[in-house]
């Protein structure tokens, strides 16, 4: 496809109704520009990958149950035509709506107005104006009763009418507008059932919460006097409204008496319940200010809907599951407590306002349906079009040319597998932080872009240019557990000493490096925060607060600076870090000089921070809807200022690891019916007592007697650096605009010396000093010369690749396998092999397997199988071997390594690979067991042997020195047919006679 160049996506004024709109053909952007506004469609378009031609294809490989068969651009008829009729009544003076409305709308349209209103902002309130107080004169009672059909169709007996804006279009001043016009409406006409001085406003986390008292008018902040919404005379009568915000946890029933429930429980007694609040109680706790018939409007109302009860079942892997159950959760507290409440005092109207107001995946309705009761649609495109939004930039091409995607787009598929899983061990939480060296590439990279913006940051800064906060950069990550990973890399971590003491290790990104002189610094750079936990107004979780301790002491001691006359005692941890969070980017707060934000889980909707510049997303994005969501963090502008035209200068955001590509919103998309034969392949926990475990291992060590050492280079020993494992050059672009270009060039810049420093202290430490007590410094300067020499023989730099990339743990820890290789050759003392463990996860199993395939299945035996199924990749010989190891009395159980994850690493051509055996098998008895690896060959393989031979000889050898995981062995197994039975016993005999 060839590349579409378009300077400046910005073609709207954001104070007027879009007339222009770039058009989009089946390849993506053209530089067409169309001279009317574009429908409201099932789409939202991001740039497509350079490495493929079809954009909706891209989509297509997201999903590995071939999810979408078909993607079809449709219009939302309705919302085309509710444009349409408000359109007309616009352009025809607002007749027919009261005399206090008029006013307002003249006012919001006042061209003289200092602080103007964005088009999309007049627009949704006019709608929702036209339908309250004029659809019924000119539409009769269609447009009431289709939305509250709609209602009824997903079980509702709400009626429910939603705005959707694109992220930072300003949905606040929406609600602002729609409280004042109610309000004022209801002072001016007491008796008009259609309006309402009471308001209910919902959030989805206690962010949003706490920064909605902008709506309240008795706030000294408030919106109506800081947006202009009303004239100052109008504020006492604003006054008179009633507004409560609550966050939708609110609604859940509490418990009334903690204790006597505690008391309950530890006597062994069952909690019946008499305890909770009746719904009578919460809706008087919740909403007693109220009274009956008032509005709710829900923020970020994508999180409130009525799941389908009938549905099917979704396909879920383990991550999407758990995802999927909370989404659920809170959805059906949120959506329950709004009917309860209904039902008790009664709902006058509900407006709904969001991005992305679609069901999500498990809701029982197509994944992506938009909420049929949407009335109004500014999309992000045309918030980029109109300026409103910073344009989002996401690779789009690299020198890599590995998969269909570029790497820092799809990231997280390609890194998943080689990060700690949530709940590692605490002593598995410090030591040096080794990431996979896509991830670390990333970082660099990104992080190489971001110190471009910073630096034209400190130079607009020290020429007193602006007073904007720095700019900040957001990791998102999965869980804890690699969260802390990424934010002792970035911002340093602690070391034990042999004395028992610990010094502070500094961060490898400079300018987020919270280490100052071996000491945290005190005045944090980066933070770690849960967004998750934050939100819910819950207390954090002990694990969690280990994990924050330094940064919330260091943020204790900066608030005692800022607030001399207030008690730090009262002031929870929680309470402090969602302080901080919460005001990243606010001058003079205490968040103001974050300039990198590490959230556990994806950070909250309303988070408003507007200096956010660059994102890297290392989690799973499955849905485009997250996408979307993630993405939607660094959407504010910096500045509003409009140019002579009336325009704004477009800003961007640079995003990695999130998957962004056309969002198919269609909620008559067409599913692809499931092959008949699809299983689902898992753990049965029942059978728990054929459960097998096995290390992971990733490489191999000898433990040398000699005090010195030499080296022997070979082909063997040679390491070769190309663009295959990840780019050293990537372009980053936008739908529309100017593309970005990040690079390494930061680490090539980086001294030789310092990567023999790093490969030699590498190498000391991972093979020479396995205990504390027994350091061998001693050897540092022959160990110095050998990895100058092999560098020099045996490191080999093709195109576009140098040898600072060695800087990277992984390809550091790579090139330290290499040398030690070389040592290992020429030695001709005593050498005892050992396994080396993968860290943080060292032990895998069988309850871990969660699939589904559409291969061909054998059902297995309850009594020798902890898995379900076995997975056939030929017609017969895996279905042959599961018989025999089912009628084998020495066999007590045994498991296909189909999605186990069991792999012996070996070396072929200078590369590193991975062998995946074909079974493993549990021999004897509860006093005494052998693990067999079983490899049945087919068809002779080139590198079959080196396989075999370092399964024998390097993998099963160092497992059984080690003498953690029990007596392992190996057999091959080369005709299935040729009675197995009998040469496994003979490999017995001959191998482990005791068995």
């Amino acid at each position: 496809m060839e590349k579409v160049i378009i300077e400046n996506p910005v073609i709207n004024s954001p104070y007027l109704e879009p007339n222009e709109h770039f058009h989009f053909d089946e390849d993506g952007i053209t530089n067409e520009i169309i001279h009317t506004r574009r429908k409201s469609s099932y789409f939202v378009p991001i740039p497509s990958s350079r490495k493929k031609s079809n954009v909706f294809n891209e989509q297509l490989n997201m999903y590995e149950d071939d999810m979408f068969e078909s993607h079809v651009k449709e219009e939302h008829t309705f919302i085309n035509t509710m444009r349409e009729k408000v359109n007309k009544w616009r352009k025809g003076g607002y007749v027919g709506v009261t005399r206090t409305t008029a006013r307002l709308l003249e006012y919001w349209n006042n061209k003289e107005r200092d602080k103007k209103l964005f088009y999309c902002q007049l627009e949704a309130v006019e709608t929702a104006i036209y339908i309250a107080e004029v659809a019924k004169k000119y539409d009769g009672k269609f447009i009431e009763e289709k939305l509250i059909n709609e209602q009824r169709n997903v079980n509702s007996s709400l009626y429910r009418t939603a705005f959707k804006m694109a992220t930072g279009t300003g949905k606040t001043v929406v609600m602002s507008m729609l409280i004042a016009w109610q309000t004022l409406n209801k002072i001016s006409n007491p008796y008009d059932k259609r309006f309402t001085k009471s308001f209910l406003i919902v959030t989805p986390g206690i962010t949003i919460k706490d920064r909605l008292r902008v709506l309240l008018p008795t706030d000294s902040n408030n919106y109506y006097l800081e947006r202009d919404i009303v004239p100052t005379q109008w504020m006492s009568d604003l006054r008179k409204a009633t507004i409560v915000v609550t966050n939708y946890h609110t609604f859940a029933m509490k418990d009334l008496s903690e204790g006597s429930r505690l008391a309950k429980i530890v006597s062994g007694q069952q909690d019946s319940g008499f305890n909770k609040e009746t719904p009578e109680e919460m809706v008087n706790r919740v909403c007693r200010e109220l009274g009956k018939n008032f509005i709710v409007i829900n923020d970020e109302a994508h999180h409130c809907y009525h799941s389908k009860p009938d549905s099917k079942e979704d396909y879920f892997d383990n991550d999407e599951k758990e995802e999927a159950k909370k989404q659920n959760e809170a959805a059906k507290l949120w959506f329950n407590g709004l009917e309860i409440i209904n039902k008790i005092v009664g709902i006058k109207y509900v407006y709904d306002l969001s991005a992305t107001p679609f069901f999500l995946k498990g809701s029982g309705y197509p994944e992506g349906k938009l909420f049929p009761w949407v009335v109004t649609d500014f999309s992000l495109i045309d918030a980029i079009e109109s300026g409103i939004v910073k344009v989002p930039r996401v690779p789009v091409s690299d020198n890599s040319m590995v998969g269909d995607q570029p790497t820092y787009r799809d990231l997280w598929f390609r890194i998943s597998d080689d990060l700690p899983k949530k709940g590692r061990k605490k002593n598995d939480i410090t030591g040096d932080p080794k990431l996979p060296k896509e991830l670390e590439a990333a970082l660099i990279s990104l992080y190489g872009n971001y110190q471009q913006y910073y630096r034209d940051w400190e130079i607009d800064k020290e020429r007193n240019l602006t007073e904007d906060p720095p700019p900040v950069f957001i990791v998102v990550c999965n869980n804890t557990t690699v969260s802390k990973l990424i934010y002792d890399y970035v911002s340093g971590w602690e070391k034990q000493l042999t004395d028992e003491s610990t010094v502070v290790v500094p961060g490898q990104l400079p300018i987020f490096n919270n280490e100052e002189n071996g000491n945290w610094s005190g005045k944090p750079n980066t933070i770690l925060i849960d967004s998750e936990q934050l939100e819910s107004g819950n207390s954090m979780s002990d694990e969690f607060k280990k994990l924050s301790y330094n940064q919330i002491e260091d943020f204790k001691a900066e608030y005692k600076k800022r607030f001399p006359g207030r008690d730090i005692r009262n002031l929870k941890d929680e309470d402090l870090l969602r302080e901080v969070m919460n005001t990243v980017g606010k001058k003079g707060k205490l968040g103001e000089t974050v300039k990198c934000v590490i959230s556990v889980s994806m950070l909250t909707e309303g988070w408003d921070a507007n200096n956010v510049t660059h994102i890297l997303g290392v989690r799973a994005f499955r849905s485009q809807l997250l996408c979307e969501q993630v993405v939607g963090r660094a959407l504010r502008r910096f500045n509003y200022i409009a140019d002579e035209n009336g325009m704004f200068e477009p800003e961007y955001a640079e995003v990695y690891g999130v998957p962004f590509s056309f969002i198919p919103t269609n909620g008559s998309i067409k599913r692809r019916k499931r092959n008949k034969n699809y299983t689902h392949i898992r753990s049965i926990p029942e059978r728990r007592d054929s459960m097998i475990e096995y290390p992971k291992v990733v490489g191999y060590r000898y433990r040398l007697t000699e005090n010195k050492i030499d080296a022997e280079f070979s082909e063997e020993t040679e390491l070769v650096l190309t663009t295959r494992d990840f780019p050293t050059t990537t372009e980053s672009a936008p739908i529309v605009g100017k593309s970005s270009y990040h690079s390494l060039e930061d680490l090539e810049k980086r001294r030789l010396q310092e990567v023999a420093f790093k490969l030699t202290k590498i190498t000391l430490e991972k093979y020479f000093e396995e205990e504390a007590e027994n350091r061998k410094h001693w050897l540092f300067p022959q160990l110095l010369m050998i990895t100058k020499k092999w560098m020099d023989s045996s490191l080999i730099c093709k195109h576009n690749t140098f040898p600072q990339l060695l800087l990277l743990t992984d390809l550091a820890y790579r090139a330290v396998d290499k040398i030690y290789l070389s040592i290992i050759a020429s030695e001709e003392g005593e050498r005892i092999l050992n396994p080396i463990l993968k860290p943080y996860e060292y032990v895998g199993s069988t309850k871990e397997v969660d699939f589904r395939t559409s291969k061909q299945t054998y059902k297995t035996d309850q009594r020798k199988c902890h898995i379900s199924h076995v997975v056939a990749d030929t017609n017969s010989w895996e279905q042959k071997m599961a018989q025999v190891f089912e009628d084998m009395d020495e066999v007590r159980s045994y498991v296909k390594n189909e999605n186990l994850g069991f792999t012996i690493p070996y070396t072929i051509g200078g590369h590193q690979r991975n062998y995946v055996p074909d079974f493993i098998v549990k021999i004897g008895n509860d006093n005494q067991q052998l693990s067999l690896i079983v490899e049945v060959s087919g068809q002779k393989m080139e590198d079959k042997q080196i396989k075999v031979s370092t399964a024998k000889n390097l993998w099963v050898k160092s497992i059984n020195n080690y003498g953690e995981f029990g007596r392992w062995g190996f057999i091959e197994i080369t005709d299935p047919w040729d009675n197995p039975v009998e040469q496994i016993r003979e490999y017995l005999t001959e191998y482990h006679p005791n068995f």
